[in-house]
């Protein structure tokens, strides 16, 4: 699915921004949209074009962090560096609703700008236009969940820092390949059926082969929304009809138990729906980012109990303390997972 990425940075406030880049010493890169960009030797000072491209630089270079996208809120903090937590915010400087804050970027003075998403013509094209307008290198990194591993030793390049990069890029190819593995034993026809729920009524969903559900896919479960295309609003009916096996939830306001409609649904009467959880960054989409990793790992547990037997929990603090930077104690790994897995019998 395209992303809709759109400039969202006004004439005036690239022309002030293309005077306070000065010049650096640099070296060519090639991006993942096959972009020849002239990069700093050592860039210290690297704005996130949008959410997904300040996931990705948070887990590989915190320190190299000029801001966030949005301030993390009070809930999300503890699942961060204290570091980064009151690094100002620049709003989204192309995407969908674009907020760019003009002088929170001017006076960050960044020394690149990493965005991560699609990489076909109009978005190189998009990147070639920001950077001369700017005079700031901005390079576009593959945002495709299969690419995480590629995407990660790419920016490890580009930052200088191979080494870390590498060791994330293994562990994002270990975890895809043995869940692929894995899950290639369940035959087709036996895989779950799963609904994405969005919204406190759970009426938004996102369509099979969209960027919002892309996790779905790659842990084999059937994703009962067909016949459409990125996300949409549908009706309770509709899911009723759809029957699905499993409900996956975003908003945890959802309580599809409390309605006459939705208690129909076999994942309501069997007591199988779930809640992604969302701290700092949500497990299934929102953003559609490396920090799917997590989730992708989870689905797994959750769909096929029987081929996963790994303590999640302990999967859970591992991956936090590798790519978010952090110990997660008991009680912030029982927040996470509240909702989130089966109910102890």
């Amino acid at each position: 699915m395209p992303h809709p990425r759109r400039l969202a940075l006004p004439t005036f406030a690239v022309a002030i921004l293309t005077l306070v880049a000065g010049p650096a010493a640099a070296r060519p890169f090639t991006d993942a949209a096959g972009r020849v960009v002239e990069v700093p030797n050592r860039a210290t000072r690297v704005v996130a074009a949008g959410p997904p491209a300040a996931v990705l630089l948070y887990t590989l270079a915190p320190d190299r962090m000029a801001g966030w996208v949005r301030t993390p809120s009070p809930a999300e903090r503890p699942y961060l560096a204290p570091a980064t937590w009151a690094l100002p915010a620049t709003g989204r400087l192309t995407g969908r609703g674009g907020t760019a804050n003009v002088e929170a970027v001017l006076a960050l003075k960044p020394d690149l700008v990493v965005d991560v998403g699609s990489t076909g013509p109009t978005y190189a094209s998009l990147a070639d236009r920001v950077q001369a307008q700017t005079g700031i290198p901005y390079i576009l990194l593959d945002g495709a969940f299969a690419k995480t591993g590629e995407t990660y030793r790419q920016l490890g390049a580009v930052l200088g820092l191979g080494p870390a990069a590498d060791g994330l890029a293994a562990y994002a190819d270990r975890t895809v390949a043995e869940v692929a593995e894995r899950v290639a034993r369940v035959p087709e026809a036996e895989r779950p059926r799963v609904y994405y729920a969005r919204g406190p009524r759970g009426l938004e969903t996102g369509f099979a082969g969209s960027i919002n559900t892309e996790i779905l896919e790659v842990v084999g479960a059937r994703n009962v929304a067909v016949g459409g295309n990125g996300l949409a609003n549908v009706s309770p009916e509709q899911v009723l009809g759809w029957n699905p096996d499993v409900i996956v939830a975003l908003d945890p306001a959802f309580r599809p138990g409390d309605d006459p409609i939705w208690r129909g649904v076999k994942a309501v009467r069997e007591g199988r729906v779930y809640r992604t959880p969302t701290l700092p960054f949500a497990w299934f989409d929102a953003p559609p980012g490396v920090n799917r990793l997590i989730g992708m790992r989870w689905l797994a547990h959750l769909l096929y109990p029987a081929l996963f037997h790994e303590d999640l929990p302990a999967i859970v603090a591992d991956f936090y303390q590798r790519f978010y930077h952090v110990a997660l104690t008991p009680e912030a790994k029982a927040v996470l997972l509240d909702g989130a897995v089966p109910a102890r019998r």
